[in-house]
């Protein structure tokens, strides 16, 4: 792929995970670090077909949940929601689920986090 089809496909990718819960920052407020996520992340890692865009978001989740990275937990979850990867209910099953994976206190974080998205959305 070349390095245009790769960032047009890197952008479409990036704006189908976040949709409106990141919009991407347009091409001449980016640095070399968002260009580099846009064109390999999201131009050849995302766009491989072998998972879906959920299967992958599940990772995603597992792991800031186990690092305790709320911020990136609540991008992540709001997302999941507003893509429809995620109902509510699903939300709060990968708290009980994970809670035995990664402890009561990453798990309180996650919480936390979830408690505050849904009822934003209530």
């Amino acid at each position: 792929m070349s390095g245009g089809d790769r960032r047009e496909a890197g952008e479409a990718m990036f704006a189908r995970v976040y949709g409106p819960v990141v919009p991407i920052p347009p091409r001449e407020k980016r640095d070399a670090f968002i260009d580099n996520t846009i064109d390999h992340l999201f131009g050849e890692i995302w766009t491989r077909d072998t998972l879906a865009i959920r299967d992958r978001r599940l990772m995603i989740l597992g792991a800031v949940l186990a690092l305790g990275e709320t911020g990136i937990q609540e991008v992540q979850l709001r997302a999941a929601l507003a893509n429809g990867e995620l109902t509510a209910d699903q939300a709060r099953e990968i708290l009980v689920f994970m809670v035995n994976y990664v402890g009561y206190p990453r798990a309180s974080g996650f919480q936390q986090v979830l408690n505050r998205v849904l009822a934003e959305q209530a």
